[in-house]
């Protein structure tokens, strides 16, 4: 625990000096019931119940100022809050190999499966969009909090050939911020190689935003899941920075073969290799994490995990308004058992 204002804390040995206060005050108070009846009185009135109940309201009148000295200093304190995550983006590989049959029934399935049991467990205010991404990525449903249209979106996948990862956090940028002008030309082509940005009508576009911390922005995330290394488009790496920069976290999941295996499809044989090394670096670049899941369990687990990470987080908060409320109950509770015991507030 930190403090904002530590130098209050000085004010925590007044809470001894009370003690010490409180305890000649009750020595003089015997010294003056001595002098004035006999002393087998006193020890009467003093019994165990009694002096239990005589000291227990000063108690925590003690404990609720020490609460309130603390509270002076505003204490930080870790807490695992509700998340503010607003808007989730599934980027989902649906390239040839998707079909591949090492995660049970086949990956594409299991990948389909664990995504609606995903969207199923997450609260109902968050809203979701899916990108569909192969040879190129695509919107195959935009932000919604229809669980209905996204389980349709999920089941409408169509496989295709080549994976390009980059160009699905490119898409998938795109989806949650529609208004920033996020085109996948600006990632590649002979603008990009001579350092200047052109819009598709040859138009230079507005200045990026100023960067901000990686994994800042709170209000949206990405959670790409793959089961090959990039083909085509554009390299993932730069689409991580573009994200990193805006502050959102790429997630990355990794499902299939990492030593690589030869699939046939359509007539023709492939070879795909899950490049661990470039999602781990998307992750990382991004304040985020990669996941590995070699089965069909594995997967669903991962996105359990997901969904608990992303729905609520741990942040360091003030809970000066905690110890305030103690040393309210505190307070209420000495004063309400002293007028209870002895008709009067301590």
């Amino acid at each position: 625990m930190t403090f904002l204002w530590p130098q209050f804390l000085w004010l925590l040995p007044l809470v001894p000096v009370l003690v010490l206060l409180y305890l000649w005050l009750i020595r003089r108070k015997k010294k003056m019931a001595v002098r004035y009846a006999s002393l087998s009185i006193v020890r009467d009135a003093l019994g165990a119940r009694q002096s239990f109940r005589r000291h227990l309201p000063p108690l925590l009148f003690l404990l609720a100022i020490a609460a309130l000295l603390v509270a002076a200093a505003r204490p930080l304190a870790v807490i695992t809050l509700p998340s503010n995550q607003q808007t989730i983006i599934l980027a989902m590989d649906v390239s040839g190999s998707m079909r591949a049959e090492d995660v049970k029934p086949n990956r594409l399935v299991a990948a389909q499966e664990a995504a609606k049991a995903f969207i199923k467990d997450l609260p109902r205010n968050v809203k979701v969009g899916v990108v569909a991404f192969a040879g190129s990525a695509n919107v195959a449903q935009l932000p919604t909090t229809s669980r209905d249209e996204l389980v349709a979106a999920i089941d409408s996948f169509q496989l295709q050939r080549a994976t390009a990862t980059g160009n699905a956090i490119v898409v998938s940028l795109a989806t949650l911020f529609p208004d920033a002008g996020i085109d996948l030309a600006d990632f590649s082509g002979p603008s990009r190689q001579q350092g200047i940005s052109l819009d598709r009508a040859g138009r230079k576009p507005a200045e990026p935003p100023k960067p901000v911390p990686p994994g800042s922005y709170s209000s949206a995330a990405i959670i790409m899941l793959t089961d090959g290394q990039r083909t085509t488009g554009v390299d993932p790496l730069d689409a991580a920075k573009a994200a990193a920069d805006r502050g959102v976290r790429v997630y990355t999941v990794g499902v299939g073969t990492v030593d690589g295996e030869t699939i046939g499809f359509e007539g023709w044989s492939m070879r795909v290799r899950l490049d661990e090394e470039t999602l781990k670096a998307v992750a990382n670049r991004t304040a985020a994490e990669y996941f590995y899941a070699g089965t069909a369990a594995d997967l669903h687990k991962v996105y359990e995990t997901l969904s608990s990470r992303l729905t609520v987080e741990k942040k360091e908060t003030e809970v000066t308004a905690l110890f305030a409320l103690a040393a309210a109950a505190l307070s209420l509770v000495a004063a309400g058992l002293s007028l209870l015991w002895f008709n009067r507030i301590l």
